[in-house]
């Protein structure tokens, strides 16, 4: 897999995120400023509504330029680095194989590359945790619930 292809397109995604949500910002914030959305009576919490709405996506926004700035300041790994921020990796199980992208932040993005879906996780997720330092071969082992879900590490690019 073409990792810079793939850091192209995480690049994009959150690019797009970030212009969605400007544009949501700037209708909540003229709804929170509206004339009409002064309180008519003491229950009527429409202009309070919006405003908490557009604090809302005000910190979206906010993360969403904060993983921008973290992924324009990934540095390229070597593969005797083993797994660590900014690698791409392969596990499989006993029924299955999934890719994975060990991001500085946006973790739970799902991009498409090469006919393959890549999930971005955090180094703060459990599987993240688990993944650092560890070498192709290796086996991971992380319980959800209750259940030791184990994987083995096939390829770090």
């Amino acid at each position: 897999m073409d990792k810079a292809r793939l850091l192209t397109l995480i690049l994009q995604a959150l690019e797009a995120d970030r212009e969605v949500i400007s544009q949501q910002l700037a209708a909540s914030h003229e709804a929170a400023t509206h004339s009409e959305s002064k309180a008519e009576n003491k229950y009527d919490t429409r202009g309070l509504e919006a405003a908490y709405l557009a604090d809302g996506q005000r910190r979206r926004l906010h993360e969403i330029e904060l993983a921008l700035a973290a992924y324009r300041a990934l540095t390229p790994m070597t593969m005797s680095d083993g797994v660590r921020v900014g690698a791409l990796i392969e596990l499989t199980t006993a029924t299955a194989s999934r890719w994975l992208f060990l991001g500085p932040d946006a973790a739970g993005l799902k991009v498409r590359l090469d006919g393959q879906e890549v999930l971005v996780i955090s180094p703060r997720a459990p599987l993240g945790q688990a993944l650092l330092g560890r070498e192709e071969g290796d086996e991971v082992a992380v319980t959800v619930e209750g259940k030791v879900h184990r994987q083995e590490i096939l390829a770090v690019y």
